[in-house]
């Protein structure tokens, strides 16, 4: 089994020690001449390629959901993903995004924050139905927590002193209410 192994790491430092002469190898650089092109059958070729759609568009899939879509596109693609259409906070929020062009924080980082919503939202519509979710498993604290111990507590840690601040915040906030009211 050593030698074995010795012969296999000596295979491997002679081919990194090796220079691969590009002529010897069969098909290397194959589609430098267009002559012999392996797409060629298949590949109509027109050069206009840049001039728009130069392919007949298979048939548009039904809309019979809401789809968002880049106000930079004329119409909706072809085909599409979307099997829910976007409800509650997390849909407000993605529908504003849309608004804004693709390369602009304004369209990616509200459809960040509209995900992250979007999960406190199943949660919430799972307890709903009765339905306890199992968030330690699926954010992957298990694994964490087997692997990467140090960094979970960490993250655990920040999020229960974020948490105790911002209901602190609120808490003193209702009872500085309570006291303007009595004055």
């Amino acid at each position: 089994m050593k030698d074995e192994a010795k012969d296999i790491d000596n295979k491997v430092r002679d081919l990194e020690n090796s220079v691969i002469n590009p002529s010897q190898v069969k098909g290397w650089g194959i589609d430098a001449d267009p002559k012999n092109d392996p797409t060629y059958p298949m590949k109509k070729r027109n050069n206009g390629e840049h001039a728009g759609y130069s392919w007949e568009r298979p048939p548009q899939q039904p809309i019979d959901i809401e789809v968002l879509h880049s106000n930079e596109r004329p119409n909706v693609s072809a085909t599409f993903g979307t099997s829910v259409p976007p409800s509650g906070l997390s849909g407000v929020i993605r529908r504003e995004a849309f608004n804004f062009s693709e390369n602009s924080y304004g369209h990616w980082l509200p459809l960040m924050l509209a995900d992250r919503i979007n999960m406190v939202e199943g949660i919430v519509s799972d307890l709903a139905r009765g339905h306890v979710p199992n968030i330690f498993g699926e954010m992957g604290w298990k694994a964490d927590w087997k692997h990467d111990r140090a960094n979970l507590v960490t993250k655990v840690v920040i999020g229960a002193a974020l948490g105790t601040a911002v209901f602190a915040l609120l808490r003193n906030r209702r009872k500085s209410r309570r006291t303007e009211n009595y004055f």
